[in-house]
């Protein structure tokens, strides 16, 4: 069993951490969110007042940050690097633009630690079950050192590539994840004003070539589908607002690369104005309320 340091314990980093501990891990955890740190120790972990603190006397730092800038600060502003000691093995699994991950993965390969950045996948309902998937970069070394860590968090867990190529999966796939969303509203508002029973599109789309991953489990009329968000007032398991923040990531990464992403354009503008009219808290699904603000 490993002494994990972990840093960022909130909705996601939460359950991520607290099964760590199930499967016999030993934590320490540091975040602002005072209550989020409280909850874990609840679990089993143990309080660290610092990120240095988190970082030092342990085999593996894992940190689940809200943007690059946040992991520029943890890991490089007298942070992580700093305190870690040798032989530690970095973790990153926040969802982050690539030349963030990657000037942050050869700032570690400068002191001599090996990292992995490891964003995920699978939402609230994953990071409980454990069944996230993680989309990994860095050196077969270094994934091959963290695999048994990440086994206890998730169910999917892949090498994808070298420093930054986790990242890119990650951002391709949310690309992927929010068209289809939007699309999926928009199919089912037009069906709907056209006469067609809601239920009756979904059995039939879902059977048929439109069907896809986010109509079978995430559906976004209400409805049809009673476990997912939009049957539970959109309840989020993953925000519209945090869509935003990877779709705008996807754009980025699309001047990056010089590609054209017509359609990962219009679901980020599209999921810009709805998380300016107020709807950044719910679930991602929401976005039907911008095609039709009634449901």
């Amino acid at each position: 069993m490993a002494r994990i340091g972990f840093i960022g314990v909130g909705n996601m980093g939460g359950p991520m951490a607290r099964n760590l501990i199930k499967g016999g891990h030993s934590l320490k955890v540091y975040d602002l969110n005072e209550e989020a740190v409280n909850f874990a120790i609840q679990s089993g972990a143990k309080r660290a007042a610092s990120v240095k603190e988190a970082s030092s006397g342990v085999d593996f730092v894992v940190t689940m940050l809200p943007v690059g800038a946040n992991v520029r600060t943890v890991f490089l502003d007298d942070g992580v690097l700093a305190a870690a000691d040798r032989g530690t093995v970095l973790i990153d699994s926040s969802t982050i633009d690539i030349e963030t991950a990657r000037a942050v993965h050869a700032a570690a390969a400068e002191k001599g630690f090996a990292m992995l950045d490891a964003p995920v996948s699978g939402g609230v309902t994953g990071a409980d079950a454990a069944t996230l998937t993680f989309m990994c970069g860095g050196d077969k070394a270094t994934f091959a050192k963290a695999l048994p860590i990440l086994e206890g968090m998730g169910k999917n867990i892949v090498h994808c590539g070298g420093p930054g190529v986790g990242q890119a999966v990650k951002i391709c796939n949310n690309m992927v994840a929010g068209v289809i969303t939007l699309a999926t509203a928009e199919a089912f508002v037009m069906g709907e004003k056209l006469g067609v029973d809601r239920q009756t599109l979904y059995d039939v789309i879902s059977t048929s070539s439109g069907s896809s991953f986010i109509l079978s489990r995430m559906c976004p009329m209400p409805g049809p589908v009673p476990g997912s968000a939009s049957s539970n007032g959109f309840k989020p398991g993953f925000m519209a607002k945090l869509m935003l923040k990877d779709l705008r990531l996807s754009q980025s990464a699309a001047q990056m690369a010089a590609t054209p992403t017509p359609l990962g354009a219009a679901a980020t503008a599209a999921f810009a104005i709805h998380c300016a009219n107020g709807f950044g808290d719910l679930d991602m699904s929401s976005i039907v309320k911008l095609v039709d603000p009634k449901i």
